[in-house]
C-alpha cells in the first residue's frame, strides 16, 4: 500500500468473491466481480434486494463488457447469488462499456428495464450503432495527432479500433427510465439518492443510502487509482477536470464513515480522505504541468511528466486525454496559451 491507502479502511481486507459467486458487503447488498480485457482487469457490480410491485428480487448495478465468458458467470450469478428470485432492474451508473455493455442482454434475459441518465443513454445508444467512436477510427487519430502522437504504428492500430465501443457494447435496451441529480430510487423499501458527477462521464450517476450507510461511487470516487477524467474527439474542447473537481462536491454531505462501494478494488471506508487525496492529487498534476510548460508542450509531451510506467495502447489514449484535461484545465483559467503551429500539433505554453 502507498501512504494515501494506510488512511483508508478496507472492511473485507483482501477478501474478493469468487468467480459467479456473490459477498454480501450490506444489508441487501451483494458484490459480485466481473473480469475486463483490459490491464484493468475486472469490475465490481452489485445486487440490491428489492420488490417492485409486490415483487420479490432484484435490482443489478453495472453489467460489465459483451463477452461470452461474463455472460457464462451472470448464468453462475443467477444459479447462486439471487436466492431463486429474478432480476426486477437494471440500474447503470455510466455509459462506459465496462457499465452498460451487457444491459441490453440482462433486460432482455429477465424483461427487465433499464435505468440510467438521459445523456449516458443516448450517447451508448449512438455509439453502439455506428463506428468510429470512443477511442477509436479516424476521428479518434485526428484527435491525438494533432495533440503529438505521431507514431505510424500507434496512428495505425487506434485506426483498426474503428469498432471499439459497438464491439463491447453491440446493444442497448430500446428504452429506458431516466434518472436525474437528487431524485431518490426506491429499492427493497429504501431510498438511494442519485449523485450526478461530470468529468469521467457525460452523466455519471452515484447513489447514496443514508439507511444502511451506503454509497455505490460507480468510478467517481476509487481507493486506488485515480478517476480517468479525458478529453476525446467527440468533445474536443471540453474542460472536464474542472467539471469533476466540481462535482466532487455533491458528496459532501454523505458521512465519512460510509461504506463505499466503487466500481473497481475493493469496497472502503474514507470516503472524504479519499476525495481529499484526489484533490490532492490533481492540484500536483497541474503544477508539474503548468512549470513543465515555461516551454511550449503538446498533449504527448506531457505524457512522460504524468505517466512514469509504460503504457499500451489502450491506456495511452486514456493517458493522452487526461493529459489534454489538464492542459485545458490550466488554458481557461487563463495560466496556459494555446496554438496550432505549422505542423498542425497544438502546443500550450505559460502565460507570463
Amino acid at each position: 500500500m502507498n501512504p494515501d491507502e494506510h488512511k483508508l479502511t478496507y472492511p473485507w481486507g483482501d477478501v474478493l468473491p469468487q468467480p459467479g459467486q456473490a459477498l454480501d458487503v450490506a444489508q441487501g447488498v451483494r458484490w459480485i466481480r466481473m473480469p475486463l480485457p483490459f490491464a484493468l482487469d475486472h469490475i465490481n457490480l452489485w445486487l440490491l434486494r428489492d420488490e417492485i410491485d409486490g415483487r420479490a428480487g432484484w435490482t443489478v448495478v453495472d453489467c460489465g463488457v459483451s463477452r461470452d465468458n461474463v455472460k457464462a458467470l451472470w448464468e453462475q450469478v443467477f444459479e447462486s447469488a439471487l436466492d431463486g428470485l429474478p432480476v426486477l432492474r437494471v440500474l447503470v451508473t455510466h455509459m462506459h462499456p465496462d457499465h452498460i455493455g451487457l444491459a441490453d442482454w440482462l433486460c432482455r434475459r429477465w424483461n427487465a428495464p433499464l435505468w440510467m441518465t438521459m445523456t449516458d443513454y443516448a450517447l451508448a445508444c449512438l455509439w453502439s450503432r455506428s463506428h468510429g467512436s470512443g477511442a477509436g477510427g479516424e476521428a479518434a487519430v485526428a484527435h491525438f495527432s494533432r495533440h503529438g502522437m505521431t507514431d505510424p504504428a500507434s496512428l495505425d492500430k487506434l485506426r483498426e479500433r474503428v469498432g471499439y465501443y459497438p464491439n463491447l457494447v453491440p446493444s442497448v435496451p430500446e428504452s429506458f427510465t431516466r434518472i436525474l441529480h437528487g431524485d431518490q430510487v426506491r429499492i427493497g423499501g429504501r431510498d438511494w439518492r442519485v449523485i450526478v458527477g461530470y468529468g469521467h462521464a457525460p452523466e455519471h450517476a452515484s447513489f447514496y443510502c443514508e439507511q444502511i450507510g451506503v454509497v455505490i461511487s460507480g468510478d467517481m470516487v476509487l481507493p486506488r487509482i485515480s478517476t480517468n477524467v479525458s478529453v476525446f474527439d467527440h468533445e474536443p474542447d471540453a474542460d472536464p477536470l474542472r467539471r469533476y473537481l466540481e462535482s466532487l462536491d455533491g458528496y459532501e454531505d454523505v458521512p465519512e464513515e460510509t461504506l463505499v462501494l466503487p466500481s473497481h478494488d475493493r469496497p472502503f471506508k474514507g470516503l472524504h480522505e479519499r476525495i481529499a487525496q484526489q484533490r490532492r492529487h490533481h492540484a500536483d498534476r497541474l503544477a508539474e504541468v503548468l512549470q513543465a510548460c515555461v516551454q511550449p508542450c503538446s498533449t504527448a509531451d506531457i505524457l512522460p511528466i504524468m505517466f512514469k510506467r509504460a503504457l499500451d495502447l489502450h491506456q495511452m489514449t486514456f493517458a493522452m486525454g487526461e493529459a489534454l484535461a489538464h492542459l485545458h484545465m490550466l488554458h481557461y483559467q487563463g495560466k496556459l496559451s494555446r496554438r496550432t503551429d505549422d505542423d498542425g500539433i497544438v502546443r500550450f505554453r505559460a502565460v507570463a
